[in-house]
């Protein structure tokens, strides 16, 4: 027997929030790398998205295995987005490689990402060794200060989503909440 109501009005909106699966390497909870997936985590919430972590999914196995594998797939398959936190130690690793091939399967181009992450001060677009990275749209913060090419305005201070650069140098991005609710 059900022991639950529910209320309805006309004021009550259902909203949908995309799901992004987000591929990043484990650590150990005290690592620092730990911090700043809770921080991607939270960026994205803030955009509106609701975050698969595959850590935090009761449905996962106790142990790494073929079931391991299979759920992961699915969950990539249904999800919204696919984001890679591309860390160095993201890029080594062969699940992410791994996940990153189900992405692409799955997600195509406007649905995903690579959402880069090096040391402060280092900058390296080219994933030397990983050059296939570069095919995929990026997640970058722009801070206000450049201007858009065709209109000379300036472009607002956040987060976005980056095609790579066309034949001709033009990169088109989109505001990451924007990008997030194209579904």
């Amino acid at each position: 027997m059900l022991n639950e109501s529910r209320t309805f009005s006309e004021r009550t909106q259902f909203v949908s929030r995309p799901t992004i699966f987000l591929s990043h390497k484990h650590y150990d909870e005290k690592d620092k790398e730990h911090e700043d997936v809770r921080g991607i985590i939270k960026l994205l919430e803030d955009a509106g998205g609701k975050v698969y972590i595959d850590s935090m999914d009761e449905k996962m196995p106790d142990k790494t295995s073929g079931h391991t594998a299979q759920r992961i797939k699915d969950v990539i398959k249904n999800c919204n987005k696919f984001i890679l936190f591309a860390t160095n130690e993201a890029i080594e690793s062969f699940w992410c490689n791994w996940e990153l091939g189900i992405g692409d399967t799955y997600k195509y181009m406007d649905n995903i990402a690579v959402l880069p992450m090096k040391d402060s001060g280092a900058i390296d677009t080219k994933y030397k060794g990983n050059e296939y990275l570069q095919i995929y749209p990026r997640i970058d913060y722009e801070d206000g200060t450049k201007m858009y090419r065709n209109s000379r305005q300036i472009i607002s201070r956040g987060y976005y989503s980056c095609k790579p650069r066309d034949e001709n140098g033009v990169r088109i991005i989109t505001p990451l909440e924007d990008w997030l609710n194209n579904k």
